[in-house]
């Protein structure tokens, strides 16, 4: 006889939530988009090395569940969430190999979150992904940074090669002006994403660089966010500097996010 399903789980009623899951700490420096990478920068202020690679107490985050109250038994972080992965480090360093198939695990199992992994070492991401990875994992997006026109022709014909269900390419720290109108054309990439450099010792980032990549993400029909102007801005000849509480409200003010 079938088996009813009379007292159904109580669904979770908790709004999503966007939440930022460090589960490694520590990197090392690849290019000169990370000369003054700002987990460098907080780690040295404490006396840290920032180079020694180390989980955190946060591994387990995705799937660690309320001990108390209303949701108890649940996961801490809601169904529908929106992760954003390995901020104070890279998902594919070689120091974390040894942790990756169980954070792949962590990832499979909340296939009801998204996952937002940004790497800069492409060539790592086919030979670490999951055995069952297939073409991709609809709910995980593994995006590209790319600093410099170098990088970007060093990296993104690698990491457009990689089978996976969504292409993102972040221009973070901006560095000089980018042509990806090669890159675009082949339909894979969804959105591009783009910011200056931030901190005392930060870059200027050219307004005119951020208006042509926008004025490509057009002419191809992508999304294009402009993240953050940086610490320092060149915009009709004029260099503005931008104290970071402003550098996200000044780039959203553009209106060039679309």
């Amino acid at each position: 006889m079938e088996q009813l399903n009379l007292f159904p789980e109580t669904p979770d009623k908790r709004a999503p939530v966007s939440d930022t899951w460090n589960l490694w700490h520590g990197c090392t420096r690849v290019s000169t988009g990370c000369r003054h990478c700002y987990m460098y920068r907080r780690d040295e202020a404490v006396g840290r090395d920032p180079s020694v690679v180390e989980k955190t107490k946060s591994f387990n985050l995705p799937v660690s569940k309320l001990r108390t109250g209303e949701y108890k038994g649940k996961f801490k972080v809601p169904a529908g969430s929106m992760i954003y992965t390995c901020f104070s480090s890279d998902f594919f360093h070689i120091e974390a190999d040894k942790w990756r198939d169980e954070a792949w695990d962590m990832i499979r199992e909340r296939s009801d979150c998204s996952f937002l992994i940004i790497t800069k070492r492409p060539e790592r991401i086919e030979q670490t992904l999951p055995y069952d990875w297939n073409d991709g994992w609809v709910h995980v997006t593994i995006a590209v940074t790319v600093e410099n026109q170098e990088m970007a022709d060093k990296r993104l014909p690698i990491y457009l090669a990689v089978p996976m269900k969504h292409y993102s390419v972040m221009i973070e720290p901006m560095l000089s002006s980018v042509d990806l109108r090669k890159y675009l054309s082949i339909g894979k990439i969804e959105d591009v994403n783009v910011g200056g450099e931030s901190g005392p010792e930060a870059r200027v980032c050219d307004y005119n660089w951020v208006l042509d990549v926008h004025d490509q993400c057009v002419e191809y029909g992508i999304g294009f966010y402009y993240h953050q102007t940086g610490a320092r801005l060149l915009k009709d000849g004029k260099e503005y500097r931008i104290s970071r509480e402003h550098q996200h409200e000044q780039a959203k003010k553009a209106g060039l996010d679309r």
